[in-house]
């Protein structure tokens, strides 16, 4: 029997074949999983062409994480067509370039709120959807990280975003573990994907891994992500919860520091 045969598991945050997600997605569904996606609406048209590569048909159902009637929407939508939820993933992360790039103390109040409620409180909402309709014998939650252990010379206010992303997971954790509900989160090594072309001078991070991981890291590869996403996802992590799985070939295993640019 495969590792998610009979999950019912929603995933967001697919733009592109491209996206962590969609590879996710893919590999879920040849490890037996049922998937639905999500898509921005600015996006769908994108995350339709995405979707029709993928190996078996899915449907994608409209959600702007930014918009708490939406989440309303996606729990009734996924109760009438499942019934239950057994898994998400959660790969949704934005931040305007105020809040990425230049002087971290001179990001505005707005562009933080905005990377904030999208990267981080939309996790405590998709927790909510789950928990609506997980079924008693619990469910998993997973998100995307970026490790927040230590301050980048890049990535600014979106780095304060995933430090509140990992203590929001263990929270998560806390409340929805004695229902059976894991919470849990992948940290990934730096991937080429479109939220990666976002981010100003992501090039210094893969020059870093090439130089520092242990086990060398294809930014071209998501494979293994989304296998441990997959491992989180399925009852072979049934007691594992409140976890950031780094993912990175063991980047964050070495002392190694990022010159800032001259």
């Amino acid at each position: 029997m495969s590792m998610l045969h009979g999950k019912r598991i929603l995933i967001t945050g697919v733009v592109n074949t491209g996206s962590i997600a969609w590879v996710v997605a893919e590999r879920a569904q040849q490890l037996g999983g049922e998937v639905l996606l999500t898509a921005f609406e600015r996006d769908r048209e994108r995350t339709l062409e995405a979707r029709d590569e993928l190996p078996e048909p899915v449907d994608v159902l409209e959600l702007d994480v930014t918009e708490p009637e939406h989440f309303e929407r996606l729990t009734e939508e996924l109760r009438e067509r499942w019934g239950r939820l057994d898994a998400a993933l959660h790969a949704v992360a934005f931040a305007p370039r105020a809040a990425l790039a230049g002087d971290f103390l001179a990001a505005d109040l707005d562009s933080v709120q905005r990377a904030f409620a999208t990267s981080t409180f939309s996790y405590a909402s998709l927790a909510r959807v789950l928990a609506s309709l997980a079924p008693e014998s619990g469910g998993s939650l997973v998100g995307l990280d970026f490790d927040a252990a230590g301050a980048w010379p890049i990535y600014n206010w979106m780095g304060v975003c995933k430090a509140a992303l990992e203590a929001a997971s263990r929270y998560v954790a806390r409340d929805l573990g004695p229902r059976g509900i894991r919470s849990n989160l992948v940290a990934a090594g730096p991937l080429a994907t479109r939220a990666a072309g976002g981010i100003p001078e992501f090039e210094r991070l893969i020059e870093a891994w090439e130089e520092m991981a242990p086990i060398p890291w294809d930014p071209e590869d998501a494979g293994p992500v989304a296998d441990a996403v997959c491992f989180l996802l399925s009852d072979f992590a049934r007691s594992v919860t409140g976890e950031i799985l780094h993912v990175d070939g063991g980047f964050h295993a070495v002392s190694a520091r990022l010159r800032r640019a001259e």
